[in-house]
């Protein structure tokens, strides 16, 4: 499996908020070739297998802590997605399909790292029920303001969600590069190359969700400043207690 590559000049902003974002240097997953273009997706059980070499004391850390942090985050997207398609599909129907198709997304994200929980026997947030409440609060809240605040809610997590896997990616690929440096075969962790290969793609999908989320009117929520700061605020001490609690 391909080591992740820095990918250096994506533009996926069209706000101040965002610009600030696109000044780091993303990494990315290579194109698959025309000729694997007809092959289907390789699912789950195939990027993830059963069994792998045991991962060093330091890998096992941070993997730990990774795959808390994104299972309780994977965990609030799905129920803010949730809480705004419960909305959207009574009040504003021609919107729904857009939310239904992110949720869907947000739900194979939710799963996978609850797959990833069980597998490692990883415990999941002690605060988890806390994160239950307020996402699906958050995203029927902002799903009542109107579409444009629902839209600025989508923009302010997926920004810090975008950046927080961005962050994640740097250090797997450091660990990925230490781990072909001093192995004998000159070979990375295959368990680590697959998750920097998950990790990768889920940040993908949600900076698409972040485009969508600008498409759609994002900026014209009121009070828009006031909602999308105080939502990333929540998001980063949501990420900083969920790693560590």
């Amino acid at each position: 499996m391909p080591m992740p590559v820095l990918r250096s000049s994506r533009t996926f902003v069209r706000t101040i908020a965002l610009r600030q974002a696109s000044s780091v240097r993303y990494y990315s997953i290579p194109p698959r070739s025309v000729n694997d273009a007809d092959a289907p997706e390789p699912n789950i059980e195939l990027k993830l297998p059963e069994n792998f070499p045991p991962l060093s004391p330091d890998a096992r850390k941070f993997l730990s802590r990774l795959i808390r942090v994104d299972q309780a985050g994977e965990l609030g997207a799905d129920l803010i997605y949730a809480g705004q398609h419960w909305v959207f599909k009574r009040s504003r129907p021609s919107l729904a399909p857009l939310i239904r198709h992110m949720w869907d997304q947000e739900i194979h994200h939710h799963k996978t790292f609850d797959d990833l929980q069980n597998r490692h026997r990883i415990r999941p947030s002690l605060f988890s029920p806390v994160w239950k409440i307020a996402a699906y609060g958050l995203g029927m809240g902002t799903a009542l303001m109107g579409k444009e605040a629902a839209m600025a809610c989508t923009l302010a997590v997926e920004t810090v969600i975008g950046g927080h896997y961005n962050n994640q990616l740097r250090e797997l690929v450091r660990m990925l590069e230490e781990e072909s440096r001093i192995s004998k075969d000159g070979q990375a962790s295959a368990e680590l190359q697959a998750l920097a290969k998950t990790v990768s793609e889920f940040r993908d999908d949600e900076l698409e969700h972040l485009d969508t989320a600008v498409e759609n009117d994002a900026e014209k929520a009121t009070p828009y400043i006031i909602l999308t700061e105080t939502i990333k605020g929540g998001c980063r001490a949501a990420v900083w207690i969920a790693e560590r609690f």
